[in-house]
């Protein structure tokens, strides 16, 4: 399994270890912080706290960054050395002038879901990005998920919106239902462009 950008840019700086399911950002003054990690740019870490909202960080005030181990490890005999073989595959190209793209994927709840994105996508004026969707803390309560990153890849079951982005998994379903995708964004008239993403399951 291929890390995600902001899990290779931490390994980089020594951070990780293990699969990621649920984060704890340590910083230096001896302040935890339970939560989920968002991202990794310009410098900044990006960190969701456990109330849904996403604060900045410097590099400098962060000792480190724990992932609480999944449990599964994988075999390291699947593709991606961390993805299990044997999965079904399917690919799409999610349009961002399109509210959500119906996969026809059926999943249940516990279920663990990995996906492989690319491509940027256009959402407004001046505003061009990739599956991680636009830097720093732009909140904006009318999307689909208020405190992530507008343009960013999301999921969608039954009616609960997740957070998918450039993360490759393992992602566990919460509910059962049918597999949507699409783009945190609330006006879609003057988007363009998609992303090509394949679900593994």
């Amino acid at each position: 399994m291929k890390a995600s950008r902001a899990t290779r840019a931490l390994l980089v700086l020594g951070f990780v270890a293990g699969p990621l399911c649920a984060d704890t950002l340590v910083l230096r003054n001896g302040r935890r912080v339970e939560g989920e990690l968002v991202g990794y740019r310009s410098g900044r870490i990006e960190f969701e706290d456990s109330r849904g909202r996403v604060e900045r960080y410097d590099r400098e005030e962060v000792a480190r960054v724990e992932f609480e181990r999944s449990g599964w490890a994988g075999s390291g005999s699947g593709s991606g050395g961390g993805r299990p073989s044997g999965l079904r595959e399917r690919s799409f190209s999610v349009a961002a002038a399109e509210a959500w793209t119906d996969t026809g994927i059926e999943v249940r709840r516990g279920q663990r879901l990995w996906f492989d994105a690319s491509g940027r996508v256009t959402w407004g004026r001046d505003r061009r990005d990739g599956p991680n969707g636009e830097g720093g803390n732009h909140y904006n309560a009318n999307r689909p998920i208020p405190s992530r990153p507008g343009g960013a890849l999301i999921g969608r079951i039954g009616r609960d919106p997740f957070f998918i982005g450039s993360d490759q998994g393992p992602i566990e379903v919460r509910g059962s239902g049918r597999l949507y995708l699409g783009v945190n964004d609330d006006f879609l008239q003057d988007n363009s462009g998609s992303f090509r993403v394949t679900v593994y399951y």
